[in-house]
């Protein structure tokens, strides 16, 4: 009995430690941002564990058609209904508030008028700097709060100088890319408690506690998105989408036409539908002003340096060497910043403009910003740099 006594505090403990208020919870009130899925119905069940008053905030943020009834989605639906579920069987209050509207001003039509200016956009980032850490946020500081508490694989580490954020523990479910624009305000007030958890962990808590959504597939692709098929939901938005145009050999040589520049991306190699050609080609970049999409060999791709826009700093007086993601699949790549340019110490390929350079020192998320446009690599560079 008093094993079992002993392993129950020493969960308990390391439950308080993960929402970093304290030794005792039993005066504090934590505000859990639910989706429906898995991740934040755990971190909402955690909360509770806590002794703290928990109160679950869902966001209705879209109403789109079939998207609304599709399993991988979220925040809308099926999903805000799994939502309160959870929270009627935790036994915490659960509140939803209809979002759609900013939703679609802030994400979506920055989404569609992304591509149409022939950059790749990052909704779920533009999601997290407006919607998420800004809106819900202030809905949590006025219910008076103590943190908001999300189901982000990332870590929250204090520092010398205060919170850090730093990648989470399982690789595989890391999503700091996508948190570059947290600023140090938002990271006081936030909270992860996955960080430290691999996903399979997460799901063996959620069958122990008894919740529904314990094996609910991961939300898939963009959540606002049908079957993955974003040009559908551009075309909708923004009608004059499927406008064609001539693709071009970067030499000049006109090689055909395409079906509207929504279909392409800087880096794709499929479905381009040029046959006979010696050796592949990649879209090297997009000419919205013209319509056209140029193509090339992959050495087209190469780029020494990327300007960005709306830098996020949140790593304090680092100023040693780091390191920086250009995709949030990419492998990290060595790189200097210099007045808003990045400077890359090896080519990089397949560097899209409308994407995120996320800035790191090992685990630590130093901070990011858009990239607006690239600066093409010397072949003498690229020679010497490829072998």
């Amino acid at each position: 009995m008093r094993i079992v006594a002993k392993a129950q505090r020493n969960m308990e403990d390391r439950i308080n430690t993960n929402f970093q208020l304290g030794d005792d919870l039993s005066g504090k009130r934590i505000v859990v941002a639910m989706s429906g899925g898995v991740d934040s119905s755990v971190v909402a069940a955690l909360a509770a564990r806590t002794g703290a008053e928990t109160i679950g905030i869902t966001l209705q943020l879209y109403d789109h058609g079939e998207a609304v009834g599709r399993a991988g989605s979220c925040c809308a639906g099926q999903d805000i209904r799994d939502a309160r579920a959870v929270a009627e069987k935790l036994g915490i209050a659960h509140y939803v508030f209809d979002h759609a509207s900013r939703f679609q001003e802030s994400v979506m039509d920055v989404f569609a008028d992304e591509y149409m200016a022939g950059r790749t956009p990052i909704p779920c980032v533009q999601c997290n700097m407006g919607v998420k850490f800004t809106d819900l946020l202030n809905l949590s500081r006025e219910l008076g709060a103590d943190c908001l508490a999300t189901g982000h694989y990332v870590r929250r580490v204090m520092g010398d100088d205060g919170a850090e954020l730093h990648r989470a523990m399982d690789p595989a479910r890391d999503q700091s890319y996508f948190l570059f624009a947290t600023t140090q305000e938002q990271l006081d007030y936030l909270r992860f408690p996955l960080g430290d958890l691999p996903k399979a962990q997460v799901r063996e808590i959620a069958e122990e506690m008894g919740l529904a959504v314990a094996f609910k597939p991961d939300s898939q692709d963009i959540c606002f998105v049908p079957d993955g098929d974003y040009a559908s939901v551009v075309r909708k938005l923004r009608p004059e989408a499927d406008d064609d145009g001539e693709i071009v050999h970067v030499d000049g040589q006109v090689m055909g036409r395409h079906k509207g520049l929504i279909h392409y991306t800087v880096g794709q190699r499929k479905g381009l539908e040029i046959g006979g050609q010696a050796e592949p080609l990649y879209v090297v970049r997009l000419e919205p002003e013209t319509r056209r999409v140029i193509v090339g060999p992959k050495q087209a791709l190469a780029v020494a340096s990327a300007t960005l826009r709306d830098i996020n700093w949140i790593g304090g007086d680092f100023a040693g060497p780091m390191q920086v993601k250009v995709r949030s699949m990419a492998k990290p790549t060595h790189a200097r910043l210099e007045n808003g340019k990045l400077q890359f110490h090896n080519p990089e390929f397949g560097v899209a403009p409308g994407q995120a350079a996320v800035f790191y020192n090992k685990d630590r998320v130093l901070g990011g910003g858009w990239i607006e446009s690239t600066g093409a690599m010397s072949q003498q560079w690229l020679a010497a740099a490829t072998g």
